[in-house]
């Protein structure tokens, strides 16, 4: 059972990938680090607007900040982003039909197991354009 402070922080998570930009964002710093001029650059969009939505994700716990002089540096929080990003892949296969994996007969209790299937499965997957 998921205990009430997991479940809010799960839907923190889930607010913050809700807005496409962040959820680009999020992609481009599971890869590796970007500054903030970076990132802006791969989504097309302000360093203003791009910080605002880094702000967004820092409070939620996905992504951390290292300064080097005056840039900013930012990359995933967690090793296990990637495996959030593969398993979001995974279920929009699915909900868009274009992914038919056979549902787990056991409870899956590694996520990285449905993930690496679906990249057995998938012929090209690749990370949505950030551009």
């Amino acid at each position: 059972m998921v205990r009430q402070e997991q479940f809010g922080a799960m839907m923190d998570v889930l607010r913050a990938l809700a807005e496409p930009t962040r959820l680009r964002l999020v992609w481009a710093l599971a890869a590796r680090e970007h500054s903030v001029g970076e990132l802006a650059e791969l989504v097309d969009a302000h360093v203003a607007a791009v910080s605002q939505h880094l702000a967004k994700l820092r409070e939620a716990g996905m992504v951390a900040s290292r300064r080097d002089g005056t840039r900013i540096f930012y990359r995933a929080a967690t090793p296990h982003l990637a495996d959030l990003l593969d398993q979001l892949v995974v279920v929009g296969g699915h909900v868009a039909g274009e992914l038919d994996l056979p549902r787990p007969t056991t409870p899956v209790t590694s996520m990285t197991t449905t993930a690496a299937a679906a990249r057995r499965a998938a012929p090209s997957r690749s990370r949505p354009a950030t551009g």
